[in-house]
This record gives structure tokens, C-alpha cells and sequence, in this order.
């Protein structure tokens, strides 16, 4: 068994010193979140060094090897010595010596009248389905996902990415709706922020699959239909571009670059990096005109630069990426540069076709094991997705009844 087995078995870890009889319980998502590297608990017990203080005095043999494991199952009701393990050992190396680590495998009731829950006691006060909180399958999903490519060697970054899709874009006061989630939790850092959909198209009788600003009712996969797709991703790189100049004072101007970080995804939504699927800043620039400036760097060959006005949309809906704040999208940004990490949207297909059901059949999604957001389903009445198999020939043939006109180049700016 690994780290991680024990976290995606719901498990903790009890480390026990055998000089001094000291044990401490301990999540193993928190441990794998610092080795930043999945290893076997054989291997887990040679990294650790006892911390434990015995009548005023340090560990007596916290520098020998105390012996091989005791496995067992934690009982719900365990009574045993106060948690004194440093964590913060495990981040150096060279300070770890051994001990014996009891490894707590959930997935057996023999010994244990209830499993323990599957999410850190710090990060429960965050789960559910209120205004900053992340609903249990979303969070669920999201670390299952997480801790399957830390253990793999694919992730090495300390946190991860959520989103649920199903929440309001706003509130019923115009603030924006927090659903976008960053969790750190070696760090015990939860953060809940706001993050745009994909607004969709409507195809002007043929097929309507546009959503609204507030609330998503439709998702898809398709090439060119502007559509959240929920499923699993991982962040790639980050592309700079080049947008233009803006006003940014009444004496000065200012330079828009946009970071766009690529998503990488598995299974359904495979062809994200194809739909050029990711996240960026929710900035862009309206009314461009070009303006002479053959001084400035990013000048075409004629000396003109594109000038126009900064408009925020955050809050609003994107061409199916992941749009943020300017000031969010830097702090991200910055957190998968060269450390890419995991991102989990939700609802997948499967979830949307499972809610269009049981709300037709008038079914309790609470009963039938299901979840979207109350405020949101009520608004867009029940979800749909929309598959790339069907959806991308009828968009095919629209785009060829109705051919897009040629681009034409920005006007000059007035006085130019």
C-alpha cells in the first residue's frame, strides 16, 4: 500500500513510536501533498523522525530504527496518545529517520463501526452547498483526480483546481458567484472564487444551445460550440498574446497582454487543447482602431499598434474557456507555471443526463444520490449536453449555409 491508497481508500495513518509509545494520527492526502511524490508506507516509515517530547526530554532513540509496521484498523473511537508528529519534518530529507506507521484501510468494517470521512477535518467546514462552500461530489472528484496523478508522477504541484459549473455566475445582490476552487492543502488553504462559462451559440432556429449569464443549462464538447465541458483536466503551458493598448489614465496608457493557460483532457473532454480549452483573464479590448506608434515594440510593419477600450467581463460568459478576475487569474497563473496541476469541472455528461431524468420523472435529486444547484435549476428548468458526435455536423453545415464574411483589418483611429 502507498500514501495514496490509503487517501483514495478514505484512510488515515497512524504513526506510532515504539521507543516512546507516541502516536499520531494523520491524513495522508496532508503527507502526499508535502512528499510532493507518492511512496510506499515501507518507505514512509524510514522519512520520519519522532518529535515526541518524554518528561521534558526529546524521543530517547529518535535517531535509531524502531522496527518493522503494526497494521490495524482504527476503531471510531480511539482514545490513544496526543497527535506529536511534525509534519514540517517531512519536508526535509536529511532530519528523517523511522517509524512505525499504522496504516488505516477503510475499505474494511471489521474493526470499525463508521469510516473515516474521506475529506481533512480542516476542509470540512467548506463542504456543502452554500454561498463559498464546494458540494461533496465536486470536492470528492476533484481530490480523487488530484491525488491519482500526484501518486502516477504527473502532479507535483501542492494544490489543485475545482469548478462547479452548476452554481449561479452571480448573486441576487450583482456580486459574482463564487464556484471556481483552489485548495492547498498541505498549506490548509481553501479558497472560493468566480469563474465564467461558456456562453454557447444559438444557430437562429436550427438548434439553440446559448446560456444565459446567470445560470449554465447547456454544456458540450463540440468543436466551435462555445460550451463548458465538465470532466478532468490537467494544466499545460501558458501562451502570452499580444491584445493592444487601452486608456489607463487620463496621461496614460497602458499595454494589454492576456495569459492563457492551456487545459489538458481526459476522456470525454480529450479534444480540449483542440477546442483551444483553457483559462485567461476575463479582459479584452472593444472598439479597436489602429493607431500610429511605430516607437512601440509590437508595432506591424506600417507602424500601427491596436488601441481600443478595456472592458471586464468578469463574471460573464466566455467562448467555452475558463474566464477569471485579472487579479485571480495572475495568482493562478503564476501557481501552475512550470508545476502543472489538476483541474475537476463538474457536471460531466453523465451527471446532466441523470438530473434531466429525475427531474422529468419529478424525482428528489437529494433522494436519487444526484446534485446541481438548487437556485440554478430552477432558473434553466433541467440541463442539457450537447455531445460532439451529433452537435458538430449540425454546426458543420451552418457554418457553411452561413459562411462567415472576410476579415477586415481595425480603422484607423480618428486624427490618425
Amino acid at each position: 500500500m502507498t500514501v495514496a491508497d490509503a487517501s483514495e481508500s478514505r484512510g488515515f495513518l497512524w504513526v506510532l513510536c515504539k521507543s516512546c509509545d507516541q502516536a499520531s494520527r494523520l491524513d495522508p492526502g496532508h503527507i502526499l501533498s508535502l512528499l510532493r511524490a507518492d511512496i510506499s508506507l515501507n518507505e514512509t516509515e524510514r522519512r520520519f523522525r519522532c518529535q515526541t517530547k518524554v518528561q521534558s526530554s526529546k524521543c530517547r532513540r529518535r535517531d535509531r530504527r524502531l522496527g518493522t509496521a503494526w497494521v490495524g484498523l482504527e476503531a471510531d473511537t480511539y482514545t490513544g496518545g496526543q497527535s506529536v508528529m511534525s509534519i514540517k519534518a517531512l519536508r526535509y530529507w536529511i532530519d528523517i529517520s523511522l517509524l512505525a506507521v499504522v496504516a488505516l484501510a477503510a475499505s474494511s468494517r471489521s474493526f470499525a463501526v463508521d469510516q473515516p470521512s474521506d475529506t481533512p477535518v480542516w476542509l470540512s467546514p467548506y463542504v456543502g452547498e452554500g454561498e463559498g462552500q464546494i458540494a461533496q461530489v465536486v470536492l470528492q472528484r476533484a481530490r480523487a483526480l488530484y491525488f491519482q496523478k500526484v501518486r502516477s508522477g504527473v502532479v507535483r504541484n501542492p494544490c489543485y483546481f475545482a469548478m462547479d459549473a452548476t452554481r449561479p455566475n452571480d448573486l441576487s445582490d450583482g456580486e459574482l458567484g463564487p464556484r471556481f476552487y483552489i485548495i492547498c492543502e498541505s498549506g490548509r488553504s481553501f479558497r472560493a472564487i468566480s469563474a465564467g462559462h461558456g456562453g454557447g451559440r444559438d444557430l437562429q432556429g436550427i438548434a439553440d444551445f446559448a446560456n444565459g449569464r446567470r445560470c449554465a443549462k447547456n454544456f458540450g464538447n463540440a468543436m466551435d460550440s462555445r460550451l463548458t465541458a465538465g470532466g478532468t483536466y490537467l494544466t499545460g503551458e501558458t501562451k502570452m498574446s499580444f491584445k493592444g493598448y487601452y486608456r489607463a489614465s487620463s496621461k496614460e496608457d497602458a499595454v494589454l497582454i492576456r495569459s492563457f493557460v492551456q487545459f489538458d483532457g481526459e476522456g470525454e473532454v480529450a479534444n480540449a487543447r483542440q477546442r483551444e480549452i483553457g483559462g485567461h483573464a476575463a479582459e479584452l479590448l472593444q472598439n479597436v482602431c489602429l493607431r500610429k506608434d511605430p516607437h512601440s515594440a509590437y508595432a506591424d510593419r506600417d507602424g500601427y499598434v491596436p488601441f481600443g477600450q478595456l472592458e471586464d467581463y468578469a463574471g460573464g460568459r466566455s467562448d467555452g474557456c475558463t474566464s477569471w478576475s485579472a487579479s485571480d487569474a495572475g495568482q493562478i497563473i503564476a501557481m501552475v507555471k512550470d508545476d502543472p496541476t489538476t483541474l475537476y469541472i463538474y457536471p460531466e455528461a453523465a451527471d446532466i443526463d441523470a438530473v434531466t431524468q429525475a427531474v422529468r420523472a419529478g424525482e428528489s435529486l437529494s433522494r436519487a444520490g444526484l446534485y446541481w444547484n438548487a437556485s440554478c435549476l430552477k432558473e434553466i428548468g433541467s440541463p442539457k449536453f450537447w455531445p460532439k458526435e451529433t452537435l458538430e455536423p449540425v454546426l458543420a453545415q451552418y457554418n457553411k449555409d452561413h459562411p462567415a464574411p472576410p476579415e477586415r483589418p481595425p480603422p484607423h483611429c480618428k486624427g490618425q
